[in-house]
């Protein structure tokens, strides 16, 4: 939109106060409201302030100009002198209770504008600050999206190095049952006790395999296929693999 046409458009929209609206302060609740709107917003609460205090103003003044009119025609009975004389003070309290409101009306009649442009100069801050705000979130979460794809190729990775690491131990130990025996593994496991065979949180296997082989079993390394897949040819399935995934996204 050309900036006039927006200009026109904003110009002629029926904004609400923003002040009043509990979701319109919520807007600042993670940063807090920048120095030019929390003077936008002063300049607005300042003007509903008086507007709402001139109006209760006028509301006494009409209640005391009733009250001295009152005072005129209850007056009436009382002798011409004193009569005349309270008559006189009141039609000139009246009068100054007439200036007094007509000055107020005035100021009241215009209020709503300045309100108003000072409502809209607020909402022209707020409108700013927001975009703003949108562009940096944005901004911040493409870079932890990309940081997360990176974190996620690794996490592959390093899986696929803890499943070698963990099958290549019981390969060992397997094996050193085979060749030393029980007896003695079990002599060694004593001197050794810090070593363990797998991770409490394993991902291959049973985790009863990790027990057995911790409480010496022997295992048939004839009729089991031990030889662990080698770490070199496991990666290079895996780059391959993403390396494919990559380019059926980019497709």
């Amino acid at each position: 939109m050309e900036q006039k046409n927006f200009a026109n458009a904003i110009s002629s929209a029926k904004i609400p106060i923003l002040v009043l609206d509990q979701k319109w302060h919520r807007l600042f609740a993670l940063s807090g409201k920048p120095d030019a709107v929390k003077d936008l917003e002063k300049n607005v609460n300042d003007a509903l302030a008086r507007q709402g205090k001139l109006t209760q103003e006028l509301k006494e003044l009409k209640k005391v100009k009733n009250d001295l009119m009152q005072g005129i025609v209850d007056n009436m009975d009382e002798s011409q002198q004193d009569s005349n004389k309270k008559k006189e003070e009141n039609k000139r309290l009246i009068e100054e209770v007439n200036e007094k409101m007509a000055a107020d009306e005035d100021e009241l009649m215009e209020l709503p504008k300045l309100i108003a442009d000072y409502n809209k100069g607020l909402m022209l801050e707020t409108m700013t600050y927001c975009y703003e705000r949108l562009r940096v979130n944005y901004n911040e979460a493409e870079e932890i999206a990309e940081w997360i794809k990176r974190v996620r190729v690794d996490l592959k990775r390093n899986i696929i190095k803890k499943q070698n690491r963990e099958i290549n131990n019981k390969e060992i130990y397997a094996y050193m049952h085979d060749i030393f025996g029980k007896d003695i593994v079990e002599m060694f496991d004593v001197q050794n006790s810090d070593v363990e065979i797998t991770t409490g949180d394993a991902i291959v296997g049973d985790t009863s395999d990790s027990k057995q082989l911790s409480q010496g079993e022997n295992f048939d390394t004839d009729n089991k296929d031990l030889e662990s897949q080698p770490e070199e040819q496991s990666e290079d399935r895996f780059d391959e693999q993403n390396s494919n995934e990559q380019d059926t996204q980019e497709q």
